[in-house]
């Protein structure tokens, strides 16, 4: 098993700039891919980010150029720095962890953003 938990949420302007981090614990050399999602009220949630084992990194077209995912060389960690942040960027944020050899996918707690205008 692995747990993540995840820091770094809270209220914001338009424009500042927060970042999350997500610590994983437990069985963690099953792990391999790690990213973020994100989910609004009324909307499915969707993947903001990721990083799979070779460390090839996917961002949301909405999100490119203003958020940067980044891990620790030991894979317990992964964080996700967000500038310029838009009040379309309110939303629960969940950090993901998995891989082939894990017993399944895990998830984080949530964390909220707001963005004020």
């Amino acid at each position: 098993q692995v747990q993540l938990v995840e820091s770094g949420g809270g209220l914001a302007q338009a424009g500042d700039s927060l970042r999350l981090s997500c610590a994983a614990s437990g069985d963690t050399i099953c792990l391999s891919y790690m990213g973020w999602y994100r989910q609004s009220p009324g909307k499915e949630r969707e993947l903001v980010a990721g990083i799979n084992g070779g460390g090839s990194i996917y961002y949301a077209p909405s999100v490119k150029g203003r958020f940067t995912l980044s891990r620790d060389h030991d894979k317990k960690s992964h964080y996700l720095q967000m500038t310029t942040l838009k009040p379309e960027d309110t939303a629960v944020y969940y950090c993901n962890a998995g891989g082939a050899m894990c017993a399944s996918d895990y998830w984080g707690q949530g964390t909220q953003i707001t963005v004020a205008s």
